[in-house]
């Protein structure tokens, strides 16, 4: 069995007939390098948790993605980041919750599982958390950039009560009809979830997953999702799988998605591909779940199934060429 790292950068419609090569091949290029970067690591003896420690900071300081650097506006006009990491030998958890100053959640959450007795912080003590042990404190401008900001005014222009899912607001209006500009995103302006999120297995055969997002766009301040919730948007257990989510958050919390894809194996013996298949593909979509998930398992094996048209994704194992996509 070879170490093996998967990732995800959001998932949903398609928007190909909108894209320019160009914006597409950024994407391609980020996912690979971010693939390319966790598989380094498991490559030299590094522990699953650092392959998705690595993969999700990486995913934040990019700002393709919805997390960290590039993360949607709350309808106040602010950031608020959530991030969870799970340790699948011994079942630790770690995660944050509406952070506006922290310039990597993913570590926040990695340093409350590893250095605090509580699993979860949230907003001003997550924040002081971060700075007392040594993480890096930015601005909040930081994590703003022009097209989330654009993004934001847009819905609040034309929907004011709504809250997005991660679209770069890219359909204009011409002689009373809709048209669909040139996008910055390779899948569809209005029907994209936001999530970045890591799993993987290393060489001793340990499992980890991690998640981290900016929320959505136009969110009501102080709401969260899945994405720092342990057994919604991030589980991990040697035993079964290592799962990250990305999508429609309340749904997967309902559901409890990335638990019941482990939940499914361990009392079923599913396959880790029947498993993550039957969440994603049956039991989410039963109450409109919409999106994706990653999973791998201690033998090596890999799922990507998401409803959408399509996901951002890649996985690689080591000594061997990264794979990524984002269509079907």
């Amino acid at each position: 069995m070879k170490p093996v790292i998967a990732i995800h950068g959001g998932a949903g419609a398609i928007a190909r007939d909108a894209m320019s090569s160009e914006k597409e091949r950024e994407y391609i290029d980020a996912l690979t390098r971010v693939v390319a970067a966790g598989q380094s690591v498991l490559a030299e003896g590094g522990s699953a948790l650092d392959a998705v420690s690595t993969a999700v900071r990486l995913l934040e300081d990019c700002p393709l993605f919805n997390a960290g650097h590039g993360a949607v506006f709350t309808s106040a006009g602010t950031h608020e980041l959530d991030a969870s990491i799970m340790d699948g030998a011994t079942l630790r958890t770690g995660a944050i919750a509406n952070v506006n100053c922290v310039r990597n959640p993913v570590l926040a959450a990695r340093k409350v599982m590893e250095e605090s007795k509580h699993v979860f912080f949230v907003g001003a003590g997550a924040e002081d958390f971060a700075r007392e042990q040594g993480l890096e404190i930015v601005d909040p401008s930081y994590f703003s950039t022009e097209a989330r900001r654009e993004q934001l005014l847009r819905v609040q222009r034309e929907n004011p009560d709504a809250a997005v899912l991660d679209h770069d607001g890219q359909a204009i209006v011409a002689r009373g009809q809709p048209v669909v500009a040139k996008s910055s995103d390779p899948l569809d302006a209005d029907k994209k979830f936001g999530t970045v999120g890591a799993v993987a297995v290393d060489a001793r055969g340990n499992l980890a997953a991690a998640t981290s997002t900016g929320g959505i766009t136009n969110k009501q301040v102080g709401r969260v999702g899945d994405a720092p919730i342990i057994g919604a948007g991030c589980y991990a257990n040697n035993h079964t799988c290592a799962v990250s989510t990305t999508g429609t958050g309340e749904m997967y919390i309902r559901m409890v998605a990335a638990y019941d894809v482990s939940a499914l194996m361990e009392y079923t013996g599913a396959s880790l591909e029947a498993a993550a298949d039957k969440v994603m593909l049956e039991k989410l979509p039963s109450i409109e779940g919409k999106g994706g998930l990653i999973a791998v398992d201690a033998q090596g094996n890999v799922a990507l199934p998401f409803n959408t048209e399509g996901m951002y994704r890649g996985y690689g194992r080591a000594g061997e060429a990264p794979v990524v996509a984002i269509y079907r």
